[in-house]
């Protein structure tokens, strides 16, 4: 693998912060994080069901692999540096519920703390946009 993708959503405050997190880690393999539900998303992966990109974490192998769930959060602990000793850990059959709970109760204060910033503001700031007001 040469390359993961990352759709996150830009607007839940965890999924930006975990970006932000993922993104200053020291990588095992480049990662592209990628606005979910985005003009580029949909050019990028037009196969994909872009709706539900935006209600669960969806990462995507170079070579069109595509993960949601808790597999998807083990992805991206497996390109860290740091952490893809505890994602090998975590794909195990005994460890994956373990994923599966931390994936659902994310999923759950995303679904909470989501807000209606739109994604192709923040698509085409490309990261570089003042931050938004949350209120």
């Amino acid at each position: 693998m040469n390359q993961l993708t990352v759709l996150y959503d830009s607007g839940c405050p965890l999924c930006r912060r975990f970006r932000e997190w993922l993104g200053d880690q020291p990588l095992l393999v480049p990662v592209d994080f990628v606005v979910a539900g985005g003009e580029t998303a949909r050019r990028r992966f037009p196969g994909l069901d872009h709706a539900r990109t935006l209600e669960e974490i969806t990462v995507i192998g170079d070579s069109g692999e595509v993960w949601t769930h808790e597999q998807a959060w083990v992805m991206c602990l497996w390109v860290s540096v740091r952490h893809r000793a505890l994602a090998e850990r975590l794909a195990s059959p005994a460890w994956l519920p373990l994923a599966r709970a931390a994936a659902h109760t994310a999923a759950g204060i995303r679904s909470r703390t989501r807000t209606s910033i739109g994604a192709d503001y923040i698509d085409a700031c490309a990261g570089t946009c003042p931050p938004i007001a949350q209120g």
